[in-house]
């Protein structure tokens, strides 16, 4: 599931390869994940909470 999607990683990771920090992939839902561990655990989100979450900021 989590390898077929594209992940960004966090703007306050620096934009470095090696900056340890999360990573979201977006799409009808959100999934977020440790960078230093991408075959990790996986948080998923609904887009109703994703946004929500997003607003907060």
């Amino acid at each position: 599931m989590t390898q077929e999607r594209a992940w960004r990683k966090s703007s306050y990771s620096g934009g470095a390869e090696d900056g340890n920090c999360v990573e979201v992939s977006l799409g009808h839902d959100a999934l977020v994940r440790d960078s230093k561990n991408p075959s990790g655990a996986v948080l998923s989100f609904s887009s109703t909470a994703w946004k929500n979450f997003l607003e907060l900021r």
